[in-house]
């Protein structure tokens, strides 16, 4: 558009801008980094020898394990050890391991030295013994030399002082046991002491008879029992035949015994419990039935007439193999009860068809 004047005045202003809308222009453009700093001076000690020390302290062992080996390798002890690193530990070996090695020399030395003066003694007292033996031998050689020639009688210092001497100590040693039991006689008590007085120096086998019952003695006491002696049977009476059916070879208690002292009730127990009732109860018939058996045999008074326990019978065949062999023996063969059972089957039949 030109309007055709000689002069315009124009005013710039900035364009409005929107803060949302998204850059028109691109801003990842990579940009050279700029030069690095200047390297640290690196600073040298100034050069010398390694030794063989240091060498050797340098020199790293390898790393082998003790669990592993999976090539198989024959791997050297020394290699093995070194991989631990003992060699590089500094062992401190405490002192007083050499003050006790030190006690155990000093005491070696001074039990060797006990043991050698022990052996010297033992030897000292051995030489004097043969030396004294020497002089006896010494000494009756030259007595039974003198006797030899009748210059001295053998019976002046007496040759039975040996078996006098003996005899003295037997008889001192006697009269001591019996001052002894003088002494435990007058200790014990009166009662006791007459018993023991009485059974001094009695053997037991010959004051009682050995597996019988105590025999009791109303009158006096008797010195021996009579059962032991006088016993026909020898040393064969208390075994049996295997097959008897008895367990003892006879019975502890006799009948008689039996009927008037076990089954019998002591008299003064029962007198002071029962009183004047005693031979009502005895008397009593208990355990008797209202109806009598027939084939038993009792007394007048209804009670039976044994004077011990009930005797039983031995019971021949307690399980019953006889009767079950007769049974079997009178029992039909195999052949004849087949035989019957087919007659039987035929005549059922015979009678099915009718």
């Amino acid at each position: 558009f030109n309007s055709g004047a000689k002069q315009r005045i124009i005013r710039m202003v900035e364009a409005q801008v929107d803060p949302t809308d998204p850059p028109k222009f691109r801003i990842n453009k990579k940009i050279p980094r700029g030069p690095p700093s200047p390297p640290a001076p690196v600073l040298h000690s100034p050069s010398r020898k390694v030794t063989v020390k240091e060498q050797k302290e340098w020199k790293i062992p390898q790393c082998i394990s003790n669990w592993k080996n999976a090539k198989g390798y024959t791997i050297p002890l020394d290699k093995r050890l070194a991989a631990d690193g003992r060699g590089l530990q500094q062992n401190h070996i405490n002192e007083r391991f050499a003050k006790m090695s030190e006690a155990l020399y000093i005491a070696d030395r001074k039990a060797r030295e006990a043991v050698e003066a022990r052996a010297q003694l033992e030897k000292k007292l051995a030489q004097k013994e043969k030396e004294k033996k020497e002089d006896m031998l010494r000494m009756m050689a030259a007595r039974a030399r003198e006797e030899r020639a009748g210059l001295r009688n053998p019976n002046e210092e007496g040759s039975s002082s040996t078996a006098e001497a003996r005899e003295r100590n037997d008889l001192r040693a006697e009269r001591h046991r019996e001052r002894q039991r003088e002494r435990n006689l007058a200790r014990a008590a009166p009662d006791k002491r007459t018993k023991l007085q009485k059974e001094r120096e009695r053997d037991i086998s010959e004051q009682i008879a050995l597996g019988m019952p105590a025999k009791t003695i109303g009158t006096g006491e008797s010195l021996f029992d009579p059962r032991v002696f006088n016993n026909t049977k020898g040393t064969s009476s208390d075994f049996n035949d295997d097959e008897t059916y008895n367990v003892y070879d006879k019975p502890l208690r006799d009948s008689i015994f039996l009927g008037t002292h076990l089954y019998r009730p002591s008299k003064q127990i029962d007198n002071d419990a029962y009183g004047a009732d005693l031979e009502r109860i005895v008397n009593t018939q208990r355990f008797v039935p209202y109806k009598k058996f027939s084939g038993t045999t009792r007394g007048p008074g209804g009670a039976s007439t044994r004077n011990g326990p009930v005797q039983f019978e031995k019971e021949e065949d307690p399980f019953g193999l006889d009767q079950f062999l007769n049974m079997a023996k009178k029992a039909p063969k195999r052949g004849e009860d087949k035989n019957d059972r087919s007659a039987i089957g035929s005549s059922d039949k015979k009678r099915r068809k009718d």
